[in-house]
Order: structure tokens, then C-alpha cells, then sequence
């Protein structure tokens, strides 16, 4: 269960496209909310300054909260506000490391801001990269939605490759798509073999089909059981997988890609599978990763 959602923020209008989604997840549960504000030691900004901004936009989403019809109750969830002073990324990743059943909602993509304010893409890729707990990344564009909408998350796309690996986001998966009664989408695609010298096709077997087809099926049974609406599909390509995923995204209208990442032991430094990397580069869709702790 989510305990904690953290939102980073850094007084632009672009790091704050993450917050209707933050909204979205604490309304449907007792949650607390934590807009943290990391202040560079070269911002000379008043603490007292950036305290009312914080505070400004806490406001806002109690005030949206009335939206949820009684779903959020101020009395139980909370919306609390932190300002630290350091490195962002690293200031970000030791404060949500500190806290069991957190998470990270954050923007991401582009300049954030004017001046001394982060680089937004450059903060979040070294998050991303060095957080072990789940992270949210929403690509920044010019115009945010606006705080109150609501059903932000309703399509949830889960691409798998039948490995243990992959299956370490069906836990979360399950309770995410409960929590915002979302549809929840497996996908695995199957790579086609390329004979390079003789310029030849090498059709999928059909065994191969066939036990992906049995893998998904299981899974959307189980889900089903869960009173969770689930599909799958199955898609081939000739090499690029991760472009399936990303064109998936764009055709289907997903609003969330759930998916692992993997990487080496030690407190700052892991490497995603080439896969999610790619997904997270070139695709437009709110982005989940989970990181496994297997190498």
C-alpha cells in the first residue's frame, strides 16, 4: 500500500505537471502528500518565500480534494510540505529513501524554470537511476493540466517478456489499477529473427506464440479475479521492441506505462534494461519503474 507519494518541486510552473497525478493517487486513499522543495546553495531565495509557494499550492489541493465527493478527507490524508538545502537529485533520493512505502511523482524533460532552477530532465534521469523506491515520471510540456481533473489514470499499459524480472511490477500493478479502478493492458512483444545473409524472415514458432498467448491469459484471469478489467495483446516486431511499446502507447491512448528496470548493486549508481531506457527516452506517456534488485 502507498504511503507516502512525494512530489519534488522547484517553484516552476513545469515541475508542477506532476501534482494532478499526485492529486489523482492520494484522493482514492489515506495517504500522506509531501511537496518537497530542495534549495541549491547558490539560491538565495527566502526560505519564508518559498515556505508560501508550498503552502499556496497545498491549499489548492485541499480545496480540489472537495472534487472527490468525500473520496479524500482532509482529516486522513495529509499534505505536508519539506524544504531541504543540497544537490537536488541527491537530496530527493535520500529523503524518499528514508521513507518505507514511498514514492516519487516528478516531471520531467526540459528547462525548468528560469535561472538557478533545475534542469528538469537532468534531475529526474539521475533520480530515476539511483532511487529504490517507485517513480512516476510525467513528461513536462508548456501547459498543465489542470489541479482538479480528475480519472487522470484510467488505461494502464504492463509490457511484459514472460521473465521474473518483469513480473516485479504485477504486485503493484494490481494495486494501483484497484486503488483507481483502471483497465490494465498486458503487452509482449516477439521479436521476428532476421537470417542477415540470406535476407530471410524466420517466422515466430508457434510454440512461442502459443505459450506467450497461455503466460497472458493466466495473468488477465488473475486480475480478472481481482475484479480488475484486463486484456493483453501480442505484437511482433523485426528488431526494435521498445519502438512497439512507445507506438502502443501513442495508438492505444495510455495514460500510464508500468515497467521494471534493473541495474547494479550500490547506493547511487544503477543501469535500466535497454528496453525500459528507451521507452523512457522516446516515448510521450506517464512512465512507472520499479526497480528489481536482481543484476
Amino acid at each position: 500500500m502507498i504511503e507516502t507519494v512525494i512530489v519534488p518541486l522547484d517553484g516552476s510552473v513545469m515541475a508542477e505537471v506532476a501534482l494532478p497525478y499526485a492529486e489523482e493517487l492520494v484522493a482514492r486513499r489515506v495517504s500522506n502528500l509531501i511537496l518537497l522543495f530542495v534549495k541549491e546553495p547558490n539560491d538565495y531565495r527566502s526560505e519564508n518565500i518559498i515556505q508560501a509557494y508550498l503552502d499556496s499550492l497545498a491549499q489548492k489541493i485541499l480545496k480540489n480534494a472537495e472534487s472527490y465527493s468525500g473520496e479524500l478527507k482532509s482529516a486522513q490524508s495529509k499534505v505536508q510540505t519539506k524544504i531541504l538545502t543540497g544537490n537536488p537529485s541527491e537530496e530527493i533520493i535520500k529523503f524518499a529513501d528514508s521513507l518505507e512505502n514511498s514514492r516519487i511523482i516528478m516531471a520531467t524533460h526540459g528547462q525548468s524554470g528560469v535561472g538557478t532552477r533545475w534542469s528538469l530532465g537532468s534531475v529526474a534521469d539521475k533520480v530515476s537511476r539511483a532511487t529504490s523506491r517507485p517513480i512516476t515520471l510525467i513528461r513536462a510540456k508548456r501547459d498543465r493540466p489542470a489541479m482538479h481533473s480528475k480519472g487522470l489514470l484510467q488505461k494502464i499499459l504492463v509490457p511484459l517478456d514472460g521473465s521474473k524480472h518483469a513480473e516485479i511490477v504485477l504486485p503493484y500493478v494490481k494495486d494501483i489499477a484497484q486503488l483507481l479502478k483502471a483497465e490494465v493492458i498486458f503487452l509482449q512483444v516477439l521479436s521476428i529473427q532476421l537470417v542477415t545473409y540470406k535476407m530471410i524472415e524466420v517466422p515466430i514458432p508457434k510454440e512461442v506464440q502459443n505459450a506467450a498467448k497461455e503466460y497472458l491469459e493466466k495473468l488477465v484471469e488473475d486480475f480478472s479475479k481481482s475484479g480488475i478489467s484486463a486484456q493483453y495483446e501480442i505484437w511482433e516486431t523485426r528488431g526494435d521492441v521498445a519502438g512497439e511499446i512507445v507506438e502502443y502507447t501513442e495508438k492505444k491512448y495510455v495514460d500510464l506505462v508500468i515497467m521494471a528496470t534493473h541495474g547494479h548493486t550500490g547506493p547511487r549508481h544503477w543501469v535500466m534494461g535497454s528496453v525500459t531506457a528507451k521507452v523512457l527516452r522516446e516515448g510521450n506517456a506517464p512512465i512507472t519503474l520499479i526497480r528489481s534488485q536482481s543484476n
